[in-house]
């Protein structure tokens, strides 16, 4: 990890309030098993063997949690907040909700696409609509809700500079959260900021840029500047983690790993699955 991203690490654990101690010195609060549960789009979702290299985040994020916290990856691919909901897919997600869990929600990729009724919502109306949804439903069943904005595509100007991609849309999240009362994760923020340190050329590792033969299941190669290979998956996954910590959704004990390199060999795509 380079030394910006040490620094904001150690920054975001500083920031957190301490746990108080009992007598022993162990942590007033017990420990509880708990889930994160992620509502989400094809950049977090889990991919299978006849999709690799391609990667979500969600695939990496128990890396970077101790064993006491578990995920549940319920992102699909193609999703928006309006047709993750439309499918019934929140209702089947919340139903394994328990009081005490996190639900993670981050869409817009899909959001955007304005010829698609089925999926387009707009940034200060619909969109939000839809996300308090999610931020409903998970009150509703003890759960705390998180509202992430969506990770960045890559795209530099001509200077080499990193450009946003999402248009209102992140700003239509923050300011949901701030009017819910909801603990926010600002992806677009610092994976713009990390594609911007990269630059054009290294950021190429990040996602799934193949040249032709490197991959069976992208046998023509592949330019993609918004889907991740397994490194960065897990780079964002950092940054998730990072910033739940931050908005002490996470506290230290939860989270391992934030400092320390992760090889891509750890990540693995099950067999395909039927499509959904």
């Amino acid at each position: 990890m380079s030394l910006s991203r040490r620094q904001t690490v150690a920054a975001a654990l500083a920031a957190l309030p301490l746990v108080p101690a009992t007598a022993g010195g162990t942590a007033a609060r017990p420990r509880r098993p708990r889930t994160l549960h992620i509502a989400g789009d094809s950049t977090a979702a889990q991919k299978y063997a006849d999709a690799a290299p391609e990667t979500g985040w969600g695939m990496a994020l128990p890396f970077f949690l101790t064993p006491g916290t578990r995920v549940a990856n319920h992102a699909v691919n193609g999703r928006s907040s309006k047709s993750f909901i439309d499918e019934g897919r929140l209702t089947a997600l919340l139903e394994g909700v328990r009081p005490g869990d996190d639900l993670l929600v981050q869409f817009g990729h899909n959001d955007q696409k304005t010829a698609d009724p089925a999926r387009f919502t707009e940034p200060w109306t619909t969109y939000q609509e839809h996300l308090r949804r999610y931020v409903t439903g998970a009150r509703e069943r003890g759960a705390r809700p998180v509202l992430l904005t969506s990770v960045e595509r890559r795209r530099f100007d001509a200077a080499g500079r990193a450009v946003p991609t999402h248009g209102a849309y992140p700003a239509a999240v923050r300011e949901l959260a701030r009017e819910e009362g909801v603990a926010l994760v600002d992806v677009q923020a610092a994976s713009l900021a990390e594609w911007h340190r990269l630059g054009p050329g290294p950021s190429e590792e990040y996602f799934l840029w193949l040249e032709p033969g490197a991959s069976p299941n992208h046998p023509d190669g592949a330019r993609d500047n918004t889907h991740f290979r397994p490194r960065g998956a897990i780079e964002v996954a950092r940054l998730v983690t990072a910033g739940l910590l931050a908005a002490g959704v996470l506290d230290p004990r939860d989270v391992r790993r934030l400092d320390d390199p992760v090889p891509a060999a750890w990540i693995s795509w099950p067999p395909p699955s039927p499509r959904t």
